[in-house]
C-alpha cells in the first residue's frame, strides 16, 4: 500500500510561483517527497512523456504548455500515494474542481474557453493516473540514484509493528 507517485508543477504553476503552496499541501497530509527537481522540457521529451497524446488533435498544445518554462517534478511516497494525490490535484478541467483541490483553488479555465482560443488548457500540475502510470513516469523522470529513502515523523503514523 505503501506508493510512488509523480506529480509535475507545469510551467503555467512554475511561473506564477505556486510551487512552495503545492509542495506544503502535500507535506501536511504525510505524503514523502523522495525525489525532486527542476527540469526544463523539450520537445523529445515532452513526445515521451505524453505518448498516449501524440498525433492526438490537443498534442501540440500539450507539448506548448510543457515546454514553454521549466518544471518542477518530485516523487511523492505514501499509503495510496496516487488515489490522494489524484483527490488533491482534482480533475483535469480546472473549472469542474473542487473546491478545495489543487486545480480548484489556483485555476478555473475551462475546455471551452482555451478550445475557443486555440490554446491547451493551463492546468498547472500533473499527477500519474493509476499505479502502472506512475511506475513508468518516475522511470522516465528520475534515475534510481536521485530517489531517496528516509523516515519522517509521518513514519510513526503508519508504521504498526
Amino acid at each position: 500500500m505503501i506508493e510512488r507517485t509523480l506529480v509535475l508543477v507545469k510551467p503555467d504553476g512554475v511561473s506564477r510561483m505556486l510551487v512552495g503552496e503545492i509542495v506544503t499541501r502535500f507535506e501536511k497530509v504525510g505524503l514523502k517527497i523522495v525525489g525532486m527537481k527542476m527540469f526544463w522540457v523539450d520537445k523529445d521529451f515532452a513526445k515521451k512523456h505524453y505518448k498516449a497524446h501524440v498525433g492526438k488533435p490537443f498534442f501540440p498544445g500539450l507539448e506548448k504548455n510543457i515546454t514553454e518554462g521549466p518544471v518542477v517534478a518530485m516523487v511523492l511516497e505514501g499509503v495510496h500515494a496516487v488515489e490522494i494525490v489524484r483527490k488533491m490535484v482534482g480533475t483535469t478541467e480546472p473549472k469542474s474542481s473542487a473546491p478545495g483541490t489543487i486545480r480548484g483553488d489556483y485555476a478555473h479555465v475551462s475546455y471551452k474557453y482555451a478550445d475557443a482560443k486555440g490554446v491547451a488548457m493551463k492546468n498547472l500540475i500533473h499527477a500519474s493516473g493509476n499505479l502502472e502510470e506512475a511506475n513508468e513516469e518516475i522511470a522516465l523522470w528520475f534515475v534510481d540514484k536521485e530517489l531517496h529513502s528516509y523516515k519522517t515523523v509521518h513514519d510513526v503514523h503508519i508504521t504498526y509493528e
